[in-house]
């Protein structure tokens, strides 16, 4: 895993000491980059296979150029399936060999996790490509024939000086996130999951190509039985977590909850290594999983060790932890992403984790009343009775209650809007609240998208796990881990984001994801044959930090400090009456959302002043 940073028709030589001092977290073991036409390619890297100088970027062979974030965990599959030689082992190489012989149609033979440039500087274009998730981020900025782009966001902003964009911070302040390809700047993008920028280094023009796109495999419905499904998950993992492990040069460890997703790929790991070690977070004033964990590292012998995160330096980091992600960002789970991060790197260099698991076989308890009833289509019986009932019933403010639970269904049967409805089955943040917003969100681009993937001929709940995948996964969730490990120079590797896992849990049918109120039945069943009984019905927890003490408590002085201050910037976007009031408590609103929504002000507020003023 890697810093990569690039420009054309841009001379960034003056910046060049920035770019390698900012991207040397992602990339400290060696720096280097070459100009070549109208070109400039950086990198920065974290050598995780083929440590010797033989995979070093930027990387040439025979007028291709290239600069990569990633890995390829099936290249040396790939070498031997189409007949390429080489002397390196690096899945750099293998790239570029592959492109030679077949273009850009190599991207669909890869698993992996990816983000790169490449030059070709006989047909005069550069392409730049993620992978199918968008594991690995990759930002763009054009302006008239000026390109620049980078794999994070604050280095880029201060090269180029972009301004900002009020319409984005508007949406971002709605959804809770930046959607897809949005960004708080003007002329800055993020390529989306499942695409490349084809562009001719001559004439400057361009064309995205979408290579993968999820939604095709959503309306593959496949017949499977249970059982053989089952069979075949099983095998995908055991060949997703093989691959992360024997790519790497360097020891593999794995993040260790006390839920089945970490489980399962702990117990497949520890048939595949040896001595694994696992780490387990021990949040202070949460619900504590690690006795959980601690039965699944003594079952499989793991070296296992426990993070137990006091948040004793909270105030001092907080700061830090929000301006690593380069735009606001108010996922509270992102800071003890870092500092079990932070632990790990202690004792390695590539960990395995859970992600994905959850959005492709219906892991969350919001996915079930979808299995029972098309929310996105209510009738309008249905969503005035339910507007009736919660204009009456005293709010919810038990986080995992069962009348939580409740409260927030009948809140989302009284939307007739797919936007809110979407919204309120999410973040649920602003919702309700749309009258308090001088700058308006529009969420053009997901009402859009919610439009689209409403006509489909899939079920309710295809239709909101295929929306999380495409949304809430790509902007918020995989982002925060890539900050989160990187901010350390640690890797992390997620084999339920696997090429064949990728294409075939979609088409599974539905009862295989959400059976009655269960939550992934065919994940917990798989799990009965690794895990410790305890674990295999636990609920969905993730990490659940106190931010309701946070903001009325430690960090009560310093949002206070934020959101107070007269040069506040989402006060040209929100009414500042309507913040102070949260503040002071008067808005009739849950002790939970009002937490969620200062925080979310507040992360807005620490970007503005630390990344855009600085």
């Amino acid at each position: 895993m890697c810093g990569i940073f690039g420009t054309l028709n841009f001379n960034s030589s003056k910046d060049q000491q920035y770019i390698y001092r900012d991207l040397f977290h992602r990339g400290p073991d060696e720096q280097r980059h070459v100009e070549q036409d109208n070109l400039e390619l950086y990198h920065t890297r974290l050598a995780i296979q083929d440590l010797t100088d033989q995979g070093q970027q930027p990387m040439k062979y025979e007028g291709l150029t290239i600069v990569f974030n990633g890995e390829i965990y099936n290249h040396l599959d790939i070498r031997k399936k189409y007949g390429l030689q080489s002397s390196s082992s690096s899945d750099t190489k293998t790239i570029l060999m592959l492109y030679k012989l077949i273009g850009m149609k190599m991207l669909e033979e890869f698993d992996g996790m990816f983000a790169f440039a490449l030059y070709d500087s006989i047909k005069k274009k550069l392409y730049l490509a993620r992978d199918r998730a968008g594991k690995k981020p990759l930002y763009v900025y054009v302006k008239g024939l000026q390109c620049v782009f980078s794999s994070e966001l604050n280095i880029l902003s201060k090269v180029v000086c972009p301004e900002i964009d009020y319409a984005s911070i508007a949406d971002y302040l709605y959804l809770g996130y930046h959607y897809r390809k949005a960004t708080p700047y003007q002329g800055v993008s993020e390529l989306e999951n499942g695409c490349y920028l084809e562009i001719d280094t001559h004439t400057n023009l361009s064309k995205k190509v979408k290579w993968f796109d999820m939604a095709t495999y959503y309306q593959k419905e496949n017949r499977l039985s249970y059982p053989d499904a089952m069979e075949r998950l099983d095998h995908h993992l055991h060949l997703a977590i093989k691959r992360r492990i024997d790519s790497s040069d360097l020891d593999v460890g794995a993040f260790l909850s006390g839920g089945i997703d970490s489980g399962l790929v702990t117990s497949i790991a520890a048939e595949h290594t040896t001595n694994l070690k696992t780490f387990t977070v021990k949040v202070e004033g949460s619900y504590d999983e690690s006795h959980l964990a601690q039965k699944v590292a003594q079952k499989y012998s793991t070296n296992h060790t426990v993070v137990d995160i006091t948040f004793s330096d909270l105030q001092k980091d907080i700061e830090k932890i929000l301006i690593n992600h380069g735009e606001p960002n108010c996922d509270n789970s992102a800071i003890p992403s870092y500092y079990v991060a932070k632990e790990a790197k202690k004792h390695i260099t590539v960990v395995l984790n859970g992600d994905g698991a959850d959005e492709l076989f219906g892991g969350y308890r919001r996915y079930v009343p979808f299995k029972h009833y098309d929310f996105f289509n209510s009738g309008k019986v249905s969503t005035t009775a339910a507007k009736m009932l919660t204009s009456i019933l005293p709010i919810a403010n038990e986080k995992q209650s069962s009348y939580n639970y409740l409260y927030r269904l009948l809140k989302l049967a009284g939307y007739d809007d797919l936007l809110k409805v979407y919204n309120s089955a999410s973040c649920d943040l602003f919702v309700g609240f749309e009258e308090q917003f001088i700058h308006k969100p529009l969420m053009k681009e997901l009402s859009a998208d919610l439009m689209s993937i409403n006509q489909m001929p899939i079920s309710s709940l295809k239709k909101i796990i295929l929306t999380d995948f495409q949304s809430m996964l790509f902007s918020r969730l995989l982002p925060k881990m890539d900050i989160a490990t990187m901010a350390h120079s640690l890797e992390g590797r997620s084999p339920f984001l696997s090429k064949e896992i990728l294409e075939f849990a979609p088409g599974l049918q539905d009862h295989f994801k959400i059976n009655k109120f269960k939550t992934k039945p065919i994940l917990r069943d798989l799990a009965i044959r690794y895990l410790p009984a305890d674990l295999i019905n636990q609920p969905k927890r993730g990490f659940e930090i106190p931010l309701k003490s946070w903001v009325n408590g430690e960090l009560k002085a310093i949002i206070n400090d934020y959101l107070l201050a007269p040069d506040a910037l989402y006060a040209k976007i929100i009414k500042k009456s309507f913040i102070e009031d949260l503040l002071n408590s008067k808005v009739k609103i849950s002790d939970e959302r009002r937490a969620k929504i200062l925080f979310c002000i507040f992360g807005l507020e620490v970007w503005f002043k630390g990344c855009y003023r600085q």
